[in-house]
């Protein structure tokens, strides 16, 4: 748990950073910048194509690397051509699916041509875009894998969003065209792909060799059947988190896109220390299943949790109960991302109260399972998107999302207690959630003051010192209160026994 936490909360520390620039991008500036609604969708919906696009094409060896790498480590030996099989073999994945993106563009041009037209218009940009997703994905999965997680944090969630700022400012300065605007914001995304490849090459890690080996290190039929089963999982999770874009571009437009994706965006960042601490804990969970310490897990999976939730609530109680503050700050049409917050909100929360679930489940003998919700959920999303968008539209698409990701996360927390007798939960989740009951009543008690800034710093005050207060006060996290004590002792102060 301490190499988790150390490198956890430098992912923290960047992606909140990255976090800052990315809301500064996405919710202050692009909105205005781009004056263009659909413009502004046409640069996400490219996004959220590119990433199911690279899933097709990466064949499940993203999963694959934090299963077996453990397997396969070996510095001296290059580790056994892990690196080259990482590569090779997604890379003609590509090919495949490059030419069958190619065959399906009529069929595109058909769904999306009525109400987004720009989408047909840009459609070969997506490849591009989609090779360099995929390449950062294989060696952001690779460097994982040797507990190399900090400067790839660095590179996808900061320095990728401040080249998209700059590329955006050249496009509003009139600078380029549209048409060069999106070259540079593709530039934009596959910088970091080279970055890292210079990164791996400075580590001396960079064994793009085959080895005889590589073949005989763990079974190959166990690899690919493994593969086979990743893949089609991570497809259809993808897929489940692509189907509401693609049906609000062909209901709504892309102007839909852009509202609803920034009032996603918005939730995202409830996810940042997740995110952090999920990158360094996945090659963790593969150790613990590979010396069957099975104990060690339970104790992670629960520690994860907690934490999650800690710092996930007080995040979401920020964002929620400045909703209003938020979109004042905005153009007026992108309101109608307001309940795209609250619904993606919760479902986010209860994504970090269910822990590292999914992540178990797929390092595991079990991984089946898995793949299974993944497309009982990918038909459950297409059709409830179906029911609710032409009626409710984003507001729907988004209340879709929930239910489809809390039943999701429902069952996969059934199926861990079930298969490994160890479930997430404690008295201090309880105790989490009641205190953050208190801390939006607190808010909702505040009146609105009169300057929208000064309302935004005094009510996230107070919803801090309330939140804050009564968990350290409950000792509801060990890590809050050792880590208040460490701190003081630090600066010189008395240590506070009581916490």
């Amino acid at each position: 748990m301490d190499v988790i936490r150390k490198q956890g909360l430098l992912n923290t520390i960047i992606s909140y950073a990255g976090m800052v620039i990315g809301y500064v991008n996405l919710v202050l500036l692009f909105p205005v910048l781009i004056t263009d609604p659909n413009e502004l969708g046409l640069t996400r919906f490219l996004v959220a194509v590119a990433a199911i696009y690279s899933q097709f094409a990466a064949l499940g060896f993203t999963n694959i690397s934090a299963r077996y790498f453990p397997y396969f480590r070996n510095r001296d030996k290059e580790h056994n051509g892990f690196l080259f099989l990482m590569l090779i073999i997604p890379l003609a994945g590509f090919a495949v699916v490059t030419l069958l993106f190619v065959l399906l563009q009529p069929a595109v041009v058909d769904y999306f041509g009525k109400n987004s037209p720009l989408a047909v218009e840009y459609y070969y940009y997506i490849i591009p875009l989609s090779f360099f997703t995929l390449l950062f994905m294989l060696l952001d999965a690779y460097l994982r894998s040797l507990y190399k997680t900090v400067v790839q944090s660095f590179l996808k969630d900061f320095l990728e969003r401040v080249l998209m700022l700059v590329s955006v400012v050249c496009y509003a300065w009139g600078w380029v065209d549209f048409k060069w605007f999106l070259v540079l914001f593709i530039g934009a995304n596959s910088a970091i792909s080279f970055i890292s490849i210079v990164y791996l090459l400075w580590l001396r890690q960079f064994f793009v060799t085959p080895n005889r080996n590589m073949f005989q290190v763990v079974p190959m039929k166990e690899v690919v059947q493994y593969g086979l089963y990743s893949f089609l999982g991570n497809v259809s999770s993808s897929v489940i988190s692509f189907i509401d874009q693609a049906m609000i571009a062909h209901y709504l437009g892309l102007d839909g896109v852009a509202y609803y994706t920034t009032g996603y965006f918005i939730t995202s960042a409830i996810m940042v220390p997740s995110r952090g601490l999920n990158k360094i804990a996945s090659p963790q969970v593969a150790d613990y299943f590979k010396a069957g310490n099975f104990k060690a897990l339970g104790r992670l999976y629960k520690n994860m949790t907690r934490v999650n939730m800690v710092v996930g609530f007080l995040l979401f109680l920020g964002i929620w109960c400045n909703v209003d503050n938020i979109f004042a700050l905005m153009p007026k049409d992108f309101s109608q991302g307001r309940y795209v917050i609250l619904f993606m909100g919760l479902s986010r929360l209860f994504d970090l109260a269910t822990g590292i679930n999914g992540m178990i489940l797929l390092t595991s003998h079990k991984y089946r399972y898995d793949l299974y919700f993944n497309l009982l959920m990918m038909a459950l999303v297409a059709y409830t998107n179906y029911l609710l968008i032409p009626d409710y539209g984003i507001s729907g698409a988004a209340f879709a999302s929930m239910v489809v990701f809390i039943i999701y996360n429902f069952f996969r927390v059934v199926l861990v207690a079930r298969f490994f007798k160890m479930q997430p939960f404690g008295w201090d989740s309880l105790q989490i959630v009641v205190i953050s009951i208190v801390a939006f009543g607190a808010s909702w008690l505040l009146p609105q003051l009169p300057h929208l800034l000064l309302d935004i710093a005094v009510r996230s005050v107070l919803i801090t010192a309330v939140y804050g207060g009564l968990l350290v006060a409950f000792k509801v996290s060990p890590e809050v209160n050792n880590g208040i004590r460490k701190t003081l002792v630090r600066f010189g102060l008395p240590d506070v026994k009581w916490l």
